[in-house]
């Protein structure tokens, strides 16, 4: 592949993205536009963002990888990731009417809006943005490093200085515009990847067959082993129903209706394409059986079976997967660092104007503590798993509980957190416990649940109403953004004449 044309196509891309944000920035008059797109995204601007998202780094790169060892059992990094979608369509999108900008918001709502319970949320879903931010920086470093050769740590600094400058120029509009066109970049490299390799197989069959018979149908679980199988898909899909940036999108879609068609559409593609990981991954076994790192499964084979030209695509497309991702979590991150954790020091809040400047520059601040991470490993897979396991499965949890029963009290959502990080960090610890789980996320994500029931049942006689939630956090958001009336009719809200219906105020209303 030539190096120098590579570059060329990289950098133009980069040049397109740039002036989009700066045709899409002439929209944006207040820090709200610049961190929910003024809550008017559509249907197809949803989809595409987050169909975007899902195929990321995670996808590109740890799924093939984990392909290229473990065959078809590939395919449960798009199960989970797809389960974990369409979950979220349909037991989280009818919290877009209560207007909540942030994920540590719409928790902290559900356990009385209790000021330090929202800040340890709002620093554990921060830590959460960083976490996710820095593995997708890692991925778009590997692929540039592999495909130019460029140095690993300073491919990290290209992909940061290249995703930040069209975010803090766009804001959340620049996002759901380059991750939507992104997805059609996504898509085509991916499909057109394994459709290739198919026919120079000799079709689906012939790949298959080149695959041990130890590792297809249920034999390929019990190679890994079925408890780590079944960890490693609800791992994804709990990491979906808990990532910030997923919330992002329901936060700043244009109703309810429109975020649930968008995860419906965008869960049912993504299981559909479930398989082409497996296959990429399949492939590169065979076409180069003795690849050291298996992160570059993916780019070996584009360089090795495609075209130069459909290469250079194809690896782009790899790049835009971590791009389109590192964005989304980029927004999440400053949204959660100004809105939850600004604002303690700042309570009188700021002009549009002043929380434009700070949106922006609180994005290259995200951006500088992400890449410090990224710079400490270069493995997506345990990454991943690991913040999943020991940041998310107690939020998770508290999600869950808070959405669906009444009962659930700050004290158990503080239980959650803890026992989470406990079993999860000492798993990781523990060789042994960790290869008989694959990843922490189910002992995890049980014991958080099972500490959160009880402990809140000791405290079932503290009562906080939904409606009183629901003021605080109102009366926050109209000292923060000097609005007067902030939670008005535009965004969907149901607190009109400061009433909450009793089902609305758990989100259960027909939608």
């Amino acid at each position: 592949m030539n190096i120098t044309a590579f570059y060329l196509l990289f950098s133009l891309y980069i040049t397109a993205l740039i002036g989009l944000s700066l045709w899409l920035s002439r929209r944006q008059k207040s820090g709200e536009d610049f961190l929910l797109a003024g809550r008017n995204v559509s249907t197809r601007l949803s989809l595409g963002t987050t169909v975007a998202t899902m195929i990321g780094t995670g996808t590109s790169m740890g799924a093939v990888g984990f392909a290229y060892t473990n065959s078809w059992a590939g395919m449960l990094y798009g199960i989970g990731g797809a389960c974990g979608i369409l979950l979220a369509a349909w037991l989280f999108a009818p919290v877009r009417r209560y207007g909540f900008m942030t994920m540590s918001e719409e928790l902290s709502f559900y356990v009385g809006a209790q000021p330090k319970m929202r800040l340890l949320f709002a620093l554990l879903i921060f830590i959460a943005s960083l976490g996710w931010l820095g593995a997708h920086l890692i991925g778009g470093a590997l692929y540039l490093s592999w495909a130019t050769g460029l140095d690993l740590d300073l491919a990290k600094l290209v992909i940061a200085a290249a995703f930040t400058v069209y975010i803090v120029i766009g804001g959340y509009a620049a996002v759901v515009w380059t991750d939507s066109i992104m997805a059609i970049i996504l898509f085509i490299g991916f499909v057109l990847m394994a459709v290739l390799i198919s026919v120079q197989a000799g079709g689906i069959v012939a790949l298959t067959q080149q695959v041990p018979a130890s590792q297809t149908g249920w034999q390929a679980l019990s190679h890994i082993g079925l408890i780590p199988a079944i960890s490693l898909a609800v791992v994804i899909a709990l990491g979906v129903l808990a990532t910030p940036s997923f919330r992002q999108r329901i936060y700043s879609a244009r109703s309810v209706s429109t975020v649930r068609r968008a995860f419906t559409l965008a869960g049912l593609l993504y299981l559909a394409f479930a398989a082409l990981p497996a296959m990429i991954g399949i492939a590169a076994r065979q076409t180069a059986p003795d690849l050291a790192d298996h992160q570059f499964a993916f780019a070996t084979v584009a360089v090795t079976v495609l075209p130069a030209v459909v290469a250079m695509v194809v690896l782009l497309a790899g790049v835009s997967a971590t791009l389109s991702s590192a964005s989304s979590d980029a927004i999440a991150g400053v949204s959660i660092l100004i809105r939850d954790m600004v604002q303690q020091c700042y309570p009188a809040g700021f002009s549009k104007q002043r929380l434009l400047l700070l949106s922006r520059v609180s994005l290259v601040l995200v951006a500088l503590l992400a890449l410090a991470m990224a710079l400490m490993s270069n493995d997506i897979i345990r990454y991943i798993t690991s913040l999943i396991a020991t940041v998310m499965s107690g939020l998770a949890v508290t999600a869950l509980l808070g959405r669906f029963w009444p009962g659930f009290r700050w004290q158990g959502a503080l239980a959650a957190v803890l026992l989470a990080m406990t079993i999860s960090v000492s798993i990781l610890l523990q060789p042994d416990w960790l290869r008989f789980w694959g990843n922490p996320v189910l002992p995890a994500f049980a014991g958080a649940m099972l500490g959160a029931v009880l402990v809140s049942l000791r405290y079932q006689h503290q009562v906080i109403t939904p409606l009183t939630s629901m003021r605080r956090l109102r009366q926050e958001r109209q000292r923060f953004l000097q609005q007067g009336n902030f939670v008005a009719e535009s965004d969907g809200t149901h607190l009109k004449n400061n009433s909450l219906s009793a089902a609305d105020s758990r989100g259960e209303s027909s939608v």
